[in-house]
């Protein structure tokens, strides 16, 4: 099993603060990701977007919500036989949950580095696989949090605080 965490220095405060309150979520929503389910993939982060645009979320907060949270439900998409996406609205946060049904990231290590994907035929010719997908959600959130075994799931955590 493996296990990476990336907490932001300005961030590290808050999540102590977070962890130790265990507050209950104001709105709570779950999504369904398909395998290789190309038509659909982006909604869920595209609701996600705007529902915090409705409740007043700063623009630039938005941007890396959006951003992290795409790449990642494309990953499920690309990478995985589908999954379930939690997201978990805050007052002062969102927490995004990713849990695929396998089958796990073989090299986590290579994985988080800058252009090396697994990506298949379909999902490049889709105009996915260039590698970047944890690059980005690491850049544009607070905390990154990916727990996976090779042949079994993957839990992707992102939490952006506002």
């Amino acid at each position: 099993m493996a296990e990476y965490w990336n907490i932001t220095e300005n961030a590290q405060v808050n999540f102590e603060k977070f962890k130790k309150e265990k507050p209950e979520p104001e709105m709570s929503i779950t999504y369904k990701v398909g395998h290789k389910d190309f038509v659909n993939s982006g909604k869920a982060s595209s609701e996600i977007k705007l529902m915090l645009k409705r409740l007043g979320v700063n623009p630039e907060i938005l941007r890396r919500v959006a951003v992290a949270s795409y790449e990642a439900e494309i990953n499920v998409t690309a990478h995985s036989i589908g999954g379930n996406i939690i997201c978990d609205i805050y007052l002062d946060c969102v927490h995004i949950k990713f849990k695929d049904n396998g089958p796990g990231i073989k090299s986590l290590e290579k994985a988080l580095e800058p252009g090396w994907s697994t990506a298949d035929d379909l999902v490049r010719e889709m105009g996915f696989g260039a590698g970047l997908g944890l690059p980005n959600i690491k850049k544009n959130s607070d905390i990154m949090h990916i727990d996976s075994e090779e042949s079994k799931s993957t839990l992707l955590e992102i939490i952006i605080f506002y």
